[in-house]
C-alpha cells in the first residue's frame, strides 16, 4: 500500500489533473491524501453564498473520492504571491512529514496561473531526498485552462513522459467535476466535460487505450 499525495493550487486542479489516476489508486488499495494551498473567504470579499458553496463541494469531492485525509493551508487564493515563499515551503514541509506520501502530484511548474507556478517552486522545495526519503515518484500533472495557456516557448512546453490508463475510473472522474459548479462551463471552455474527454481521449490514443492521464516525470527513486 502506498500513500499518496496530490496537491492543488486550488480546488478542482487535482481533478482536472489526475482525477483518474487518484481513483485507480484507490481502487488499487493505496491512500490517497488532498492537499490544498488556497481558500476564499468572506473577509477578501467573495460572496457568503460562494464561500459556502465551496465548502460544500470540497466536502462532496472529498467523499467521491475517499481521501484519507485532507488539509487546507487556507491560503489567499489567487495571491499567493504576496507570502514569503518560506512560509509556503514550511507550511507544506509539515503536512509532508505527517503523511510521508510515497508518491506526489503537483501542478506543472509553467502553468500560466501565478499561483501554480509558486505553488510548484514551494513544493518542490520540500522533496529533497535527504530531507524527505519517503518520497519515491514525483510527477506533473497537466490542467486545463492553465498549462495549455502556458506561452509557445521550449522551457513553458508541457511534455509528458508518462501516461496513466484511466479508462474505468473516468466517467467518475467527470462526475466529481460536475460538482465544482461554478468552475464548469460549456464547451469550448477548457473546463467542460466534452474538452475533458477530448483531451483523455488524445492521450488514451498514446498508450492504445480509451482515457488516458498524463504526467511529466519529475524524478522516480527506486529504493
Amino acid at each position: 500500500m502506498k500513500q499518496v499525495l496530490v496537491v492543488a493550487p486550488h480546488p478542482d486542479d487535482e481533478t482536472l489533473g489526475c482525477g483518474g489516476t487518484l481513483l485507480r489508486h484507490k481502487s488499487d488499495g493505496d491512500k490517497i491524501h488532498w492537499l490544498i494551498l488556497t481558500n476564499i473567504s468572506e473577509e477578501e470579499g467573495w460572496p457568503k453564498k460562494l464561500v459556502n458553496a465551496r465548502q460544500k463541494e470540497v466536502k462532496k469531492v472529498m467523499a467521491k473520492y475517499g481521501f484519507s485525509s485532507i488539509t487546507m493551508l487556507d491560503l489567499i487564493t489567487t495571491k499567493l504571491d504576496i507570502y514569503p515563499i518560506s512560509d509556503i515551503i514550511g507550511k507544506i514541509s509539515i503536512v509532508f512529514n505527517n503523511i510521508k506520501p510515497n508518491i506526489i502530484y503537483l501542478n506543472h511548474r509553467n502553468d500560466i496561473h501565478t499561483d501554480h507556478q509558486i505553488a510548484f517552486k514551494a513544493v518542490i522545495s520540500c522533496t529533497k531526498n535527504f530531507r524527505y526519503p519517503f518520497i519515491s515518484r514525483i510527477l506533473m500533472y497537466e490542467t486545463l485552462s492553465e498549462t495549455d495557456h502556458a506561452p509557445p516557448i521550449i522551457e513553458a512546453a508541457f511534455l509528458p513522459n508518462v501516461f496513466i490508463n484511466v479508462t474505468d475510473y473516468f466517467e467518475k472522474k467527470c462526475e466529481i467535476m460536475k460538482l465544482y459548479e461554478n468552475e464548469m462551463m460549456p464547451a469550448p471552455f477548457p473546463r467542460s466535460i466534452d474538452i475533458m474527454k477530448s483531451l483523455a481521449k488524445y492521450r488514451g490514443s498514446h498508450i492504445g487505450k480509451k482515457y488516458a492521464e498524463a504526467f511529466m516525470l519529475v524524478e522516480e527513486r527506486v529504493m
